[in-house]
């Protein structure tokens, strides 16, 4: 596991195709998103009691957001790179290499810097996974991000109406 989180950092495509493939990794990626989360949550905890704001409320909110808009957005990708762009894959695929995509979102457990660098690495990684994942082109990777994140934020929104805001908390 601590070989493909390095590779991701690496961007390193054969890993990401390694991930796809090996349908045993599921809970990897699971483990992934888990350390993700709590490392968001430790790094928004500590920018919150530096800040002078509530610490505890957001770290369990954080690490559920974090699981529940990884699935969504692995069956988003899914859908529509299978549907519109005719995409080989499978949801189980698109879970692996999307959970794994999380990894640089470790960095976050640095207050400010590292959330801002590990959000752009992991949305660099989330391109190259879903490109991978679905064995599509650049372009249609990125027509499917594009759609996608439309979809999530729609889906965010009427989320966020149903449970009085709390499903606008990015994950």
């Amino acid at each position: 596991m601590v070989q493909r989180i390095i590779g991701v950092f690496q961007l390193d495509v054969p890993t990401f195709e390694q991930i796809e493939h090996d349908t045993t990794a599921t809970g990897q990626a699971a483990g992934v998103v888990a350390i993700a989360a709590v490392c968001q949550a430790i790094g928004r905890s500590f920018s919150a009691f530096i800040w002078g704001g509530g610490v505890g409320a957001g770290f369990l909110v954080t690490i559920v957001a974090a699981f529940i808009g990884w699935v969504v957005w692995s069956a988003l990708t899914y859908w529509i790179g299978t549907t519109l762009f005719e995409g080989q894959a499978d949801l189980g695929e698109m879970l692996r290499v999307i959970g794994f995509a999380n990894a640089p979102l470790i960095l976050a457990i640095i207050p400010c810097f590292g959330t801002l660098v590990g959000g752009i690495w992991a949305l660099v990684a989330g391109f190259v996974a879903i490109r991978q994942g679905l064995d599509l082109d650049n372009t249609k990777t990125f027509v499917t991000i594009i759609i996608g994140f439309l979809a999530y934020v729609v889906i965010a929104a009427i989320a966020s109406i149903f449970t009085g805001g709390m499903a606008a908390i990015p994950g």
